[in-house]
């Protein structure tokens, strides 16, 4: 037996949608995790693909989001809005404050986005793509649960600790990046354990402080930074810009759902957006056409663009469909076919 699945990007969003609803997540919500995931699967991110609907349900099961939250958006001052994501999903309430994001990084110039209290499980890079693809410049960053040691310890304290920006360009798709602080997004630890394989030397610590290559003893255990004490100081960073800035917690006084329904899965999230219009002025197209001197060069050594290798998987998908493995395919369909947790 074939030991992948391959689905057109309308099979995997329809099993998507079916398998939230059923377990009791509400159709505005399904719709927007429903749209990161599929995005995420198509450009191959497989980390922050559709395995991640798994873990959405049994937060859910555990008490750990709430399926039906209304997010309540803010009009802090002409350069902030806050939504309070009401221990919801946060992806549906970056896409209910986008609008007004977007109006004030229009009107001053620079705007920032505050979201607080929410359930944050995704990639970050379509937030900020959607962005540029508007013509803005866009940074965000998230704090995570404490699965990561600070550089030269040998505990969690930090989280995986995302940051991801997007920089619009004149003809084109977006130069994004997204990335944790920690050595690898913890998503890739987990696809390790489900496939039954080591981790690489320098990615995780075990409970007791040990370099190890359990992909289980890791997730056990400690997760290491990327770059040594230079990733733990930008991991600091985005603790406290997306953290006590914005009036949202620190990653280790948060916690995973788990069985006891006593977790605490909710933190914030921060984005900061320029126009480089409303900053430039007349002089902003050429500006930006200067800057594709800087992607030319990289291109012209050979190196590979931060985002070009997601876009091509992206055209690939939208002709030939998403290929997930078979496992993966029949534990999700089982999922949208059982009962309500």
């Amino acid at each position: 037996m074939d030991k992948t699945v391959t689905l057109s990007l309308g099979a995997l969003e329809t099993l998507s949608r079916e398998l939230l609803t059923r377990h009791g997540f509400d159709e505005a919500h399904a719709d927007a995790i429903t749209r990161s995931v599929v995005a995420a699967q198509r450009d191959e991110c497989h980390s922050h693909g559709v395995y991640r609907l798994i873990d959405c349900v049994e937060t859910l099961r555990r008490g750990g989001v709430s399926p039906d939250a209304t997010p309540y958006v803010l009009d802090v001052s002409p350069g902030i809005v806050r939504v309070d994501a009401g221990q919801g999903c946060s992806l549906l309430a970056f896409e209910r404050a986008r609008p007004a994001l977007i109006d004030k990084a229009r009107e001053h110039g620079v705007a920032l986005l505050a979201l607080n209290n929410a359930f944050h499980f995704s990639a970050l890079w379509p937030e900020v793509e959607s962005l540029a693809d508007a013509g803005l410049v866009a940074l965000a960053m998230t704090p995570s649960h404490a699965f990561v040691a600070p550089a030269g310890g040998q505990r969690p304290l930090l989280g995986t600790n995302p940051i991801a920006f997007s920089w619009p360009r004149p003809d084109g798709m977006p130069f994004t990046f997204d990335f944790a602080t920690s050595v690898v997004a913890r998503g890739e630890i987990e696809l390790h354990r489900r496939a039954g394989d080591t981790i690489p030397e320098g990615w995780a610590l075990d409970a007791q402080g040990r370099a190890t290559l359990d992909p289980d003893a890791a997730l056990n255990g400690a997760m290491l930074t990327f770059g040594g004490y230079k990733g733990s100081a930008l991991s600091i960073m985005i603790e406290l810009l997306a953290g006590p800035l914005i009036g949202d917690l620190l990653g280790h006084e948060t916690s995973p759902a788990n069985e006891e329904r006593a977790g605490r899965p909710w933190h914030g999230e921060l984005i900061v957006v320029i126009d480089p219009h409303r900053l430039l002025g007349d002089e902003a197209a050429r500006h930006l056409q200067h800057a594709e001197a800087l992607f030319a060069g990289v291109l012209e050594q050979g190196a590979r663009l931060p985002s070009r290798r997601r876009h091509e998987a992206r055209r690939r998908s939208r002709e030939q469909g998403v290929t997930i493995p078979r496992g993966l395919y029949q534990e999700l369909v089982r999922l949208r076919d059982g009962a309500r947790g």
